[in-house]
């Protein structure tokens, strides 16, 4: 089970550093709405630009700190929580643009995943 939590810690925790810090600004099938990038996305939603700011930062520290619990474990219900909680936000939002179900999939993902860490 260890082994498990280790793999879902690494996959979320490089997956959202990739999505914000790599590809902030490449297009992707998955962006909500018609966005080619992250600002374009937080738009098509209808939220405020300082909320990409926002947003990814917390994403980022939480990653981040998903991928330090790997040698201190406390980190990870925190970081998992909190990501958790944003996550069904981005799965909300894409309901809210009624985006086709596909473009949910990878925040969906991530929403199980967590749940697995805070669970388990």
């Amino acid at each position: 089970m260890e082994i498990l939590k280790v793999v879902c810690q690494l996959i979320i925790g490089v997956g959202i550093l990739n999505v914000w810090l790599v590809r902030f600004n490449e297009s992707s099938r998955y962006r909500g709405g018609s966005a080619k990038n992250m600002k374009e996305e937080f738009a098509a939603y209808g939220l405020p630009e300082k909320l990409v700011w926002i947003v990814g930062s917390v994403k980022i520290a939480g990653a981040i700190a998903l991928l330090a619990g790997i040698a201190f474990p406390r980190l990870i219900a925190p970081a998992a929580a909190l990501l958790a909680v944003l996550m069904l936000a981005a799965v909300l939002l894409h309901v809210k643009v009624q985006d086709p179900l596909y473009k949910s999939v990878p925040a969906a993902t991530v929403f199980l995943l967590l749940i697995f860490l805070l669970v388990f």
